[in-house]
């Protein structure tokens, strides 16, 4: 009986429930675990207390067997739990493949998001029902932490780099968001709301707000303003890799390595355009550290991603 007072948050996405019975199974077995070392310590403290007449001259019993039993039980145990836990955090990692990505930019002390039609918000999230979605963190200046309890995931975003986390509401409601990370004085006023919804009322709701640019087209006019295009574009004088379909694709090194353009690369290439060089290209990139901030980069990584947009939803599916 709670008395009306909410101990655990509901279970309001499709993972939450196998998340809670691991988290339950664990607590019954150290509960158990707990109470029979205790009580084994406590009916030996009353038999041996001072003044009793318990038998104290016996010589130690061992048997090898009951130790090698209990041995191999924990370690068994342990082996159960590790797998049972490996396979949520892989189930976690592997997104199906028709998801919904929205961006998310963390910052002191505030939630920004961003919809694929370019709708945003502002510490508020509204989600469809049923429906995967893959919310790409950054953080503007310190690490933050995006935390949904009733959705059970949580993920950091981090700076200089992008993370990833993906759920699927399955109830619909409203929903606290935390930072879970401490971020600096008003740490605790950094939260807001996710708010589920059936796809008829997520679709009204996208209508209602109207429609602006979305992240790749603002991404494209800032890669022309930054001069980008003057270099990358086929017209350009200066030889520079084509960045069209460079998501997902192999990239040769000078150094006779080879690597994915993945978002850990594009970032790179933009903010230390000399750490891995494109083999055949003079390193003549200036880099723009101090010019693109975090929401800028996300804009910029999903232009880039647009011009390879098979390879990009190949990619998400693997976060």
């Amino acid at each position: 009986m709670s008395f009306g007072i909410p101990f655990t948050p509901p279970e309001a996405s499709s993972i939450a429930g196998g998340v809670d019975m691991l988290f339950y199974t664990l607590l019954a077995f150290t509960a158990a675990l707990g109470i029979f070392l205790a009580s084994l310590v406590v009916f030996y403290a009353i038999k041996y207390r001072a003044g009793s007449k318990a038998e104290r001259t016996g010589e130690r019993a061992r048997s090898l067997p009951l130790e090698v039993a209990w041995t191999v039980a924990s370690l068994l145990i342990a082996f159960v739990i590790f797998g049972w836990g490996a396979v949520l955090f892989l189930r976690r990692e592997h997104p199906p493949l028709d998801a919904l990505e929205i961006a998310g930019l963390g910052k002191q002390w505030m939630w920004e998001f961003r919809h694929p039609g370019g709708q945003r918000e502002i510490n508020e999230l509204h989600v469809p029902v049923g429906k995967t979605v893959i919310v790409s963190l950054a953080s503007q200046d310190v690490i933050h932490s995006f935390f949904v309890p009733a959705f059970r995931v949580k993920q950091d975003a981090v700076p200089g780099r992008t993370t990833h986390v993906w759920f699927i509401a399955d109830e619909p409601g409203r929903y606290h968001l935390f930072c879970a990370q401490y971020c600096g004085t008003q740490h605790s006023e950094m939260g807001g709301w996710v708010t589920a919804m059936p796809p008829e009322d997520y679709a009204a709701w996208l209508g209602n707000q109207g429609k602006g640019d979305t992240l790749a087209a603002d991404g494209e006019k800032l890669f022309r303003a930054l001069g980008c295009s003057g270099c990358h574009e086929k017209s350009s004088k200066v030889r520079a890799p084509d960045l069209a379909g460079i998501f997902g694709r192999p990239v040769a090194l000078e150094n006779q390595q080879t690597v994915v353009a993945d978002e850990r690369y594009l970032r790179d290439s933009i903010i230390e355009p000399k750490k891995e060089i494109a083999a055949g290209y003079d390193p003549v990139m200036p880099s723009f550290d101090g010019i693109v901030d975090e929401g800028e980069m996300q804009m910029l990584l999903a232009y880039l991603k647009s011009l390879s947009p098979r390879a990009a939803t190949r990619n998400e599916a693997t976060q």
